[in-house]
């Protein structure tokens, strides 16, 4: 009887925290969308503030500029893709790294870099693509590259080679070949990872907000335009709510597309379809290595020589990391990072690691319903969220709006979706009978899960644990909202920096960015070493 409650039980303990630190923020910034400015219902107005003209071009922008982004990244990915998925290289640890690294990256850093390579007098700055959307739509490229070669690339790797190779020995060609047998087959990978990549370009902040400026905006800038700049909560709600129904759509499309992915081929080992490249191959591994260098490599090494070189070549901006600015210096700013990073972490891992454990022994559409739950905050806009811890926790008990673990949750929201989905194949793959078998001898359920499910899911537990804390370390929507301006995050002070002018305030902020990128690819390494396979999602 326990047994079969089990998943109610441990499932209860993420449901909860996400009612309480999700749906009621983003369902009371809804509410609020609704009221007119005297409390009362409505609904008529909210569809006035969205049907003016200034909000359907903020709509169509963000849709336009994440549907193109969503293209550009699908272009890029998929020769990356290929290349880790059916190339058999070696340093390719390496390589998954390269790749891994901008994902993770706080987008504010990635909007820095893109507008060091691409200003004037910038290693690019002769495109002439500062300030345009162009520059908007490269950076969400690389920032998600690594989201459709990991996802596509991990089915890919499993993906049965001989179908192909019959065809091309009927005498398809290997463009004929990819696309009449392995690229249906890979379908719902990739419109999986395109509607995650959607989902991310419609929410983007970081990189809109450093790279567009004041002549492009989205739903997401404009919404922490209107709370924090005009005070105008009921359009900000009203925006909230439509970026609502677009993240909605997005996920029912790629929930829709990874339930396909799991049931409708038979795969094979890594191992047997990877292959050394030979003639021709040459030429598809050196494009590809050209992507991965050129896009993905080279923006964060101009960020980072870029910071020893404001003013000549020194350390000059370093040391401006223990300039005080407004009451916190940047070391206090890394402090601040690393202990609410740690904090998230270990929230994270506790809800993501319950919820994962109830989600592998669930079944039914009761299952699905929570799994798609449980990724909501992943797409849903950090900003939204903030602002909506800002009008409803002070209704808890003892006021969390200034407690030091409100931003860790903030960021622990941010990172259980992606424990959730690092851990949940892991858990899936354990074989039932090893369970079965210890039950039979008497073993307890916790025990059973202490001897035989922990110790074969202990290194993706590792790897989810990483992927959270760098996460965490690099969140910036809704700690925007959140941070005391005497206590911002690392990501935080970046984005105060960068917008204000003064080459020591420049200097200060790649220097701060460089140490965001050094320890983001430090962990992003650890991470990869202690993987297991492709287990996981991300």
């Amino acid at each position: 009887m326990l047994s079969r409650r089990l998943p109610l039980l441990l499932g209860a303990v993420p449901m909860v925290f996400l009612a309480v630190f999700f749906a009621w923020p983003v369902a009371a910034i809804l509410r609020r969308g609704l009221l007119d400015d005297a409390g009362g219902w409505d609904p008529v107005g909210a569809l006035r503030v969205l049907g003016r003209a200034d909000v359907l071009h903020l709509a169509a922008f963000t849709l336009g500029q994440a549907a193109a982004s969503t293209v550009l990244t699908l272009a890029v990915g998929m020769p990356v893709a290929w290349l880790l998925a059916r190339v058999d290289l070696p340093g390719r640890t390496l390589l998954r790294v390269l790749v891994t690294v901008p994902f993770v990256l706080p987008t504010v850093v990635v909007g820095v870099a893109f507008r060091v390579l691409l200003v004037d007098g910038g290693p690019l700055g002769w495109l002439h693509l500062d300030g345009t959307v162009w520059a908007i739509l490269l950076a969400h490229a690389f920032f998600n590259t690594a989201v459709v070669a990991r996802t596509v690339g991990g089915l890919w790797s499993h993906l049965d080679p001989r179908a192909e190779q019959a065809a091309r020995s009927l005498g398809a060609s290997p463009l004929r070949a990819f696309t009449s047998v392995t690229l249906p087959a890979l379908a719902p990978a990739v419109a999986s990872a395109a509607s995650v990549v959607f989902l991310f370009c419609a929410t983007s902040f970081g990189v809109v907000l450093v790279l567009g400026g004041s002549r492009y905006r989205t739903l997401e800038t404009e919404v922490y335009t209107r709370t924090v700049d005009y005070l105008d909560l009921r359009t900000a709600a009203a925006l909230s709510l439509l970026q609502l129904v677009v993240v909605l759509a997005a996920l029912a499309v790629g929930a829709r597309a990874r339930r396909r992915r799991e049931t409708a081929l038979s795969l094979r080992p890594t191992a047997s379809t990877a292959r050394r490249p030979r003639g021709r191959t040459w030429f598809g591994v050196v494009g590809a290595l050209v992507v991965v260098v050129g896009l993905l490599g080279v923006p964060p090494l101009v960020l980072v020589l870029r910071s020893f070189s404001v003013v000549g070549w020194s350390l000059d901006a370093y040391r401006g990391l223990g300039v005080s600015r407004n009451g916190a210096t940047g070391l206090d700013a890394l402090s601040t990072s690393l202990r609410t990073a740690t904090d998230a972490t270990v929230i994270s891992v506790v809800m993501g690691l319950l919820a994962a454990v109830a989600l592998a022994r669930a079944h039914g559409r009761l299952g699905s319903l929570a799994d798609g739950a449980l990724m909501l905050p992943l797409g849903v806009s950090a900003v939204t969220v903030g602002f909506g811890f800002l009008i409803t926790l002070g209704s808890l008990p003892g006021d969390l709006r200034t407690s030091p673990l409100l931003v860790p949750i903030a960021q622990a929201l941010v990172a259980t979706p992606l424990v959730v989905r690092t851990l949940l194949p892991a858990l899936r793959s354990v074989d039932e009978r090893l369970r079965q078998a210890a039950a039979v001898l008497g073993a307890s359920p916790l025990r059973v899960w202490r001897e035989v499910d922990l110790p074969l899911v202990a290194r993706a537990v590792a790897a989810a644990t990483g992927f959270a804390y760098v996460v965490s370390l690099g969140e910036f929507g809704a700690t925007t909202f959140l941070a005391r301006p005497d206590r911002p995050t690392l990501p935080v002070l970046v984005g105060t920096l960068i917008s204000r002018p003064g080459a020591e305030n420049t200097a200060t902020a790649l220097a701060a960015a460089t140490v965001l990128v050094v320890a983001t690819a430090a962990v992003v390494a650890v991470v990869e070493s202690v993987r297991v396979g492709e287990l996981g999602e991300f």
